[in-house]
């Protein structure tokens, strides 16, 4: 028998998430939900290390300890949405600094990242996440960091993580990755050289699209100390019961991804056959399929037909969900850029669920047949 030590895997690590989080008082197995936004001293300069929600309570600070295991981390926080989560990254940043992105992110990123520029004077240059050459030339005196997401939202585009973290640090770049499509399950970025990572907690990490959440994991602690004061003074936490909440759906992630990456493959063989398809976008791996309708087909009556997938925005959940980038998570983007990067109207981004690969399959077989021109 080996005698490394033993070390748990993600699946008994999640299972298990809030166990034991309570023997000393009642042995519960399901974790204790403390909804209280004040705490008792007990003389003082006193404190039992709790005093206000908004700067910890128990239940988010279990869930954070989980968040954080997951990423390889020493630091994770709750925060009330995604968007709270790339809001509290870059507020480490200042007016008149550069940031590099990747050009295909998603549509909300796009539009914070135009107000930072409008309102507070912060640059930001897109980078196309494949010529590393380019990317070297991007950088300027005043660049602080290096963003990307991959997959790419919408295109699946992937790009090279630990290559991307190199150059970053050869240049004392900070690397952030935004790994919600992949989750730590599937891509663990700060293993791969970044520095911080980013999840809307919304999508598989809740995984039942009824919690609204967010998700911060990075290692350094002197960019961690920053981020501790900044989430204390704006406040953008997560609430308890949405901190318990998310912690039970943390409990089945890697069966509800397993399930949804397997539907996804046998989805994908479906669509790269299917004359209603122009073209298949998927990764690899996951559970995110981007695919082109065909011109004999219309987008809008492929949508009114479908009867177990919902059009719906979002992804990541129990339920199949597909949607049009070019109408709604992308709107705001210019139309010139929208096509460069191969959103058009007939693009379709398809979040994969647990129902069965069998019944998907034929929704889109009937809502293919009745949408044909």
């Amino acid at each position: 028998m080996s005698k490394e030590p033993w070390q748990e895997q993600i699946e008994t690590i999640l299972a298990q998430a809030g166990n034991r989080s309570d023997d000393q008082q009642t042995g519960a197995i399901a974790a204790p939900l403390y909804f209280s936004t004040a705490f008792r001293h007990q003389g003082l300069g006193q404190s039992t290390g709790y005093d206000y929600s908004r700067v910890q309570t128990p239940t988010r600070e279990l869930l954070e300890s989980v968040l954080a295991t997951m990423e390889h981390a020493q630091h994770a926080y709750a925060l009330s949405s995604g968007m709270a989560a790339i809001q509290l990254v870059f507020s480490q940043f200042k007016t008149g600094e550069h940031i590099i992105t990747s050009d295909d992110l998603y549509g909300g990123s796009f539009r914070y990242f135009d107000q930072l520029t409008a309102n507070y004077q912060v640059e930001f240059s897109q980078w196309d996440g494949q010529d590393y050459t380019e990317l070297a030339e991007l950088i300027q005196p005043n660049t602080q960091a290096i963003w990307l997401e991959t997959p790419s939202n919408p295109t699946m585009k992937s790009i090279d993580i630990a290559k991307t973290a190199k150059l970053a640090h050869e240049h004392g770049l900070q690397l952030i990755v935004d790994n919600t499509f992949y989750t730590p399950l599937l891509q663990q970025p700060l293993l791969l050289g970044a520095d911080v990572v980013v999840h809307s907690a919304t999508k598989y990490m809740s995984g039942h699209n009824d919690i609204l959440a967010g998700a911060v994991m990075l290692n350094d602690a002197s960019v961690a100390e920053k981020l501790t004061f900044n989430l204390v003074t704006t406040g953008a936490v997560l609430d308890p019961f949405s901190c318990w909440l998310l912690l039970r759906s943390l409990k089945t992630m890697p069966l509800r991804l397993r399930q949804q990456q397997a539907n996804a493959q046998a989805l994908v063989s479906f669509l790269e056959k299917s004359a209603a398809v122009a073209k298949v976008l998927y990764p690899g791996q996951g559970a995110m399929i981007s695919f082109y309708l065909a011109a004999t087909h219309s987008v809008a009556e492929f949508l009114q037909q479908l009867k177990v997938i919902s059009f719906a925005e979002s992804l990541g959940g129990v339920e199949s969900l597909l949607t049009v980038p070019d109408e709604q998570t992308h709107h705001d983007m210019p139309i010139e850029q929208r096509r460069a990067l191969g959103i058009t109207p007939n693009l379709l981004r398809l979040s994969v669920g647990i129902e069965s690969a069998v019944d998907l399959q034929r929704d889109l077989e009937q809502a293919f047949a009745a949408s044909e021109i």
